[in-house]
């Protein structure tokens, strides 16, 4: 679930790119799923998302498992800033191998202008699959892809439905769960997030790390509201 964590800060609105390219810039952190042991001396390419052959950077991680900040071409800033734009972010997949590690190739990573994508993987060693490797895709940007609309819920919830609990106080939880699907849907599975990871990718997936400060405070503290209202009277 945690694919794409953005971070950075907006650009002031004099650096503002007027041609058709930007640059943005992507870090990769890469750690075993056991442990959460950094991975030194992966080897990560990069490449356009859609054109495999396309190799833009080629990386190794360092004793932290991270690698150095590339600098990669982006759509200019002003998409990212107006409403109904072009693609305001690039696309790039990211193929990860390491010895010991099964591969794992992330397509779809978002890179916008002026500030830093930092694209978390976590390695399975070869002792714990079966799978010659594991291909994660990320979905369009939420502000840019076309999803359905929201489900509506009724403003004033009814008391009196068994099993009902709500907290005596609003508590900050170390894990979210989710479901993956429609409220009524049992089949669906539930993930445990845990609560800052799971801020953290949604704020990633709601807005643009280029947005100016305040809106990205604001925007913050509505999905925090929301969530722990959610985990306060579990509607």
């Amino acid at each position: 679930m945690d694919v794409n964590n953005i971070n950075g800060e907006a650009s002031n609105s004099e650096n503002m790119q007027t041609n058709n390219t930007a640059m943005g810039r992507l870090q990769i952190n890469v750690t075993a799923n056991v442990g959460l042991i950094p991975i030194e001396n992966a080897s990560i390419t990069i490449s356009f998302t859609g054109e495999p052959n396309s190799t833009v950077e080629t990386l190794r991680t360092d004793s932290s498992g991270q690698t150095d900040t590339v600098d990669l071409e982006t759509p200019p800033l002003q998409y990212s800033l107006t409403p109904n734009s072009p693609m305001p972010y690039s696309e790039y997949t990211v193929s990860v191998t390491a010895p010991g590690y099964e591969p794992v190739i992330v397509s779809g990573v978002e890179v916008l202008p002026d500030v830093t994508a930092v694209q978390n993987i976590e390695m399975t060693p070869t002792e714990m699959t079966q799978d010659t490797e594991e291909i994660i895709a990320i979905p369009d940007h939420t502000l840019y892809g076309d999803y359905p609309p929201k489900i509506s819920e009724d403003e004033i919830k009814p008391m009196d439905e068994s099993g009902e609990i709500v907290l005596s106080r609003v508590v900050i939880p170390e894990f979210i769960v989710v479901h993956d699907g429609v409220p009524n849907d049992s089949t669906a599975p539930n993930y445990y997030v845990r609560y800052r990871d799971y801020i953290k990718n949604v704020v990633s997936s709601e807005i643009y790390a280029t947005w100016p400060e305040s809106a990205i405070y604001a925007n913050t503290l509505a999905i925090m509201s929301f969530t722990l209202n959610r985990v306060y009277t579990e509607w």
